[in-house]
Parts: structure tokens; sequence; C-alpha cells
């Protein structure tokens, strides 16, 4: 089989970013050991708040058009709470790649490993296996971001706008039925629940139909529909009758979280954002510079972010098998290493760090 080359711009960020990404970057070389006939060309660039600090630039000068030719772009974690823009908001270069790469499907799956924290009593949580697709440009987010767009802004009264387009939900919905059926031939349910506030907002009432009108492309693909307020709800009441749930950038934001924290919490919420020609991975914890360097952070979302990133490149390049199989074999370890109690992060109260997780990892990945 020839090798197959992909770059991959790499941004450590801020705090943990660092050491997410390195361990993120060892698992996915370990799992190339294994499958071999692809290669990962990495581009260090330099960006967030530290370089902010530093600079007074949220990225470094060409970093941007360096992300635009990569075939991916894989992001540790950006952002300082003692370091922030003049009104007050966060130093978030990500949100402005998001925009210029027309970043739409934000794919934050949530999945109940054995042994790992399940904040549910109900027996069922161990079966917890759904996906989050948050629309990730537009929504509440989109005046957030990139700058000149229209806002009111006084000393007595600010006004953010909520965006959604049909060019951009047509393309948003497509992707949730296309993953609902390649999750249904991998044995899930296949089915999307379309998530809104249809019954107040004109904009989510537009949203509803345009997921209405895409659904009929898809026959063999069920649907399902929930207020936001309904589904927050339902996410501690019954999770594990969901699959794949599409919504608005904000509801996403919020309710990504919530189901984070059902099955461990944020050092396993793995993210991929994902446009027509670029994607983005990422793990959706923050930064935590109170532990960075400490040996502390969990690195399982930056690593199954990873695994994402070879998922998305194996369709990029037309199927490639070594890529799709590194994913799974990372995957595999994953789960395989919760079942038999040898991954145990600090993050849960157990006894492993950054580097330890790593290692184990890698050595579940050495005898599969």
């Amino acid at each position: 089989m020839n090798e197959t080359k992909c770059d991959i711009a790499v941004i450590r960020g801020d705090g943990i970013g660092v050491d997410v990404t390195d361990a993120a970057l060892a698992v996915i070389e370990a799992a190339r050991g294994r499958t071999g006939g692809f290669r990962l060309d990495c581009d260090d660039l330099d960006a967030g708040a530290g370089y902010f600090k530093e600079t007074g630039k949220d990225i470094a000068p060409g970093a941007e058009d360096a992300c635009d030719t990569a075939d991916a772009i894989l992001l540790g974690a950006i952002g300082l709470p003692d370091v922030r823009h003049a009104d007050g908001t966060e130093i978030s270069p990500h949100l402005r790649l998001r925009d210029r790469f027309g970043l739409y499907a934000g794919v934050r799956p949530v999945k109940a490993y054995a042994n790992a924290p399940q904040r549910l009593a109900d027996p069922r949580a161990a079966g917890i296996d759904l996906i989050i697709l948050r629309e990730s440009t537009e929504g509440l987010f989109y005046t957030a971001a990139a700058t000149g767009r229209e806002i009111v802004q006084t000393d007595q009264e600010v006004q953010d706008i909520l965006r959604i387009t049909r060019r951009t939900s047509e393309k948003l919905f497509d992707f949730a039925f296309k993953l609902a059926e390649k999750r249904k031939a991998r044995g899930k349910k296949g089915m999307v629940t379309c998530v809104d506030k249809a019954n107040v907002f004109r904009s989510m009432a537009f949203f509803r139909k345009v997921f209405d009108e895409r659904k009929t492309a898809f026959p063999d693909v069920p649907v399902s529909y929930n207020y936001v307020d309904a589904q927050a709800l339902d996410l501690i009441r019954r999770p594990w009758d969901f699959d794949v749930l599409v919504m608005e950038n904000m509801f996403g934001d919020i309710l990504s979280d919530l189901a984070g924290g059902l099955v461990g919490g944020m050092g396993m919420a793995s993210c991929a954002e994902v446009g027509d020609a670029h994607a983005l991975f990422q793990p959706a914890h923050g930064s935590a510079p109170d532990i960075m360097g400490q040996d502390k952070a969990n690195p399982l979302a930056a690593i199954l972010s990873g695994a994402l990133m070879l998922d998305y490149l194996s369709d990029r390049t037309g199927g490639h098998t070594g890529l799709a199989d590194a994913a799974q074999v990372i995957e595999n370890a994953v789960e395989k290493g919760f079942a038999e109690n040898r991954l145990r992060p600090m993050e849960f109260g157990g006894d492993m760090g950054t580097k330890a997780v790593t290692r184990e990892l890698i050595d579940l990945i050495g005898g599969a």
C-alpha cells in the first residue's frame, strides 16, 4: 500500500493544550505504527492568549494561511483567564478560523465507558452513545465569530445577532443525516433529532422548516423533534434514547457540556469542526491553566479528537483504510483500557496523570 501524506496544522495553544496535544500526537503515531500506510507532516503554529500577551496578536503571521492549505487542523486549547480584549471577551482565534473556513458542523461525541464516572444511577446510562451536532458558524455566536458585524452596543443596551441561513442549515442537516446513516451502518440507532425553540423564535421555526425539507432526501433515517429546554431535561431522564442531535450554535455549546458531564466530564469531550473543504479537531475542554505543566490533565478528549481527525482524513483521501483503521485502533484501545480498569485519569479521582494515561494507551495499542 502506498503511503499517504497528510499535512496537519498543529496549534497547541494555551495551558494544558500543549500537554494534551503532545499526548494525542504520540498516540496517533503508535496507531500509525500498527496500521501503516500514512504519515502526518505537522506544522507547529503559534496562537492563543499567551501569544497575544507577548505580541498583541492572537495568531502568528501566516498561520491562518498555513491552516488554509493543511489537510486538517489539530488544536489543543485556547484562552487564559487573565488575558482578555479591552471589551472583556476572550482571546479566540479559533472562532475566526471557524468563520473563515466555514466549519459549520461541530461534532461532539458523547459516549459512556466502563469504569468511568456515570452521573445517572439508571443502568441504561452505561449505553449512552450519541452525537451533539452543533452548527458552529451562525446562531448566537454569529456576532462573536468575527469583528465588523452589525451590533447594538451602548452603555444601556447590547444586542447580539441570532442568524440562521438556508444555505448553512441545509448543509448541516445533510451532514446530520449522512452521519446517522454512517452510525447505523456501525450498529447505532441512526436517528436524527432536531433540537430547537421553534415555538417561540422565528429563526428556530425557520431552522425546523429547513430540517423538514431536507429530511425528505433521507427517507430511511428516522427523525424526532425536541425543544431545547425539553432536550436538556431528556438528557438527564433518557439520554440513551438519542443518537444524533442537531441544533443551533448556542444550544449546542450548552447541551454538549451537559451531555459531557453525564459520561465523566470535559476530559472525555472530543470535538470535530467540519466544513466543505477544511476541518479542525480539538478537545472541547478549556486550557485549565491551574494545572498546566503538572501532569494532571486528562488527555483522552484530545486523543479521541485525534481519532476523529484520522477518520475524517480517511474520508478526505477516498476511504484510506490505514487512516480509518488507525482511528478504530485508538477508539478500541480507549474502550479496552476503561473496561480493564487500565485507564484511571486523575480527573476521575484516579492515579494516572497525562503521561501515564498516554503510555498506557500506547501499550494497549502495541499489544492489541
